[in-house]
């Protein structure tokens, strides 16, 4: 099974990496994608995303690998942004792979649960007043637990 986890400092288009994702998996069953973008219709005038660089791309790598365990997948992809980011730019896109669909959509949901609650980046929001820290909420929180066995 084959990953790809990869962090960008640049804008990216999703289908750019999608489109040969799925063609390097010949006899995949489904395929799932999620990508994530920054909101704008909240007076968010850009978002950015710091992280610890030694910790970020290993974590990630390690999270692949677990869903690549736990999911019966063919391939993932995960490739996040970290930075300053405008509205509308993506931030993060996971794709996978699988004979069969469930597992596909089950590891995508997986990871962004854990990149969204359990991840190695701080996040603040820039408004009209300023720049804001922005924490998981309890929902993010509940989403991540209901992974736990």
């Amino acid at each position: 099974m084959a990953t790809t986890v990869m962090l960008l400092d640049a804008p990216f288009v999703p289908g750019r990496f999608v489109e040969p994702f799925t063609a390097d998996h010949p006899g995949l069953g489904g395929v799932c994608t999620f990508v994530g973008e920054v909101r704008g219709d909240t007076g968010v005038e850009a978002l950015e995303l710091l992280h610890y660089a030694p910790l970020t791309l290993p974590g990630m790598e390690q999270l692949a690998a677990a869903a690549a365990e736990r999911f019966d997948l063919m391939g993932l992809l995960v490739i996040h942004r970290v930075g300053v980011m405008q509205p509308g730019e993506p931030i993060v896109l996971v794709s996978a792979c699988a004979r069969h669909r469930r597992g596909a959509i089950d590891a995508v949901d997986y990871c962004m649960d854990h990149l969204k609650s359990n991840s190695w980046f701080w996040k603040r929001e820039q408004r009209g007043d300023g720049w804001h820290w922005i924490e998981p909420r309890d929902q993010d929180h509940a989403d991540l637990a209901r992974w736990q066995v």
